[in-house]
């Protein structure tokens, strides 16, 4: 992956079956971790099932076998993904379970992977790094899934840096 021209940017590349995004943030590897797993804070609500409307918890339970959950209307739970790496503050790996018709994909070998890693970039500066892969696992929409998650993960990684750059600091 190339340099990043301007520390807030968020930079993609992309391969038939895989986008990478690269984005320095303000915080240190610590903080952008909990940040980045603290989805309520930056998620694009209009991404889950439940809506913006009706959405009242989305989460990732913080351990390996973990599962990627929102919570919608009367407690209703919806999974759509599984922790397979827990490593903060450097890796997270997880299985994203949602497929190209936006179906619940319940067999991992059927769906695309996700892989964040956290590397300090100077004091209270991260470079993080997020691969969505294994697009070929969705089938015959593969590509075309792959080109709407380019503008999805950029939208969610703008807000992602947008609620790092506005939390409260420390007094």
């Amino acid at each position: 992956m190339g340099e990043i021209a301007e520390p807030d940017a968020v930079r993609q590349d992309v391969d038939r079956f895989s986008l990478r995004s690269t984005l320095l943030v303000p915080a240190s590897p610590e903080e952008a971790f909990t940040g980045f797993t603290d989805l309520t804070n930056w998620w694009v609500a209009e991404y889950t099932w439940s809506g913006p409307d009706f959405l009242t918890e989305l989460g990732i339970e913080p351990r390996a076998g973990g599962m990627l959950y929102e919570i919608g209307p009367h407690g209703f739970r919806s999974d759509w993904g599984r922790v397979l790496t827990w490593e903060p503050p450097g890796r997270l790996v997880f299985i994203w379970q949602i497929g190209p018709d936006r179906v619940p994909v319940p067999d991992p070998s059927k769906a695309s992977e996700v892989e964040v890693l956290f590397r300090a970039d100077g004091p209270e500066r991260t470079r993080v790094e997020v691969e969505h892969r294994h697009f070929d696992r969705h089938g015959s929409a593969a590509e075309g899934y792959r080109q709407a998650l380019t503008a999805g993960w950029h939208e969610m990684l703008t807000r992602y840096l947008h609620s790092l750059r506005s939390r409260p600091q420390p007094a």
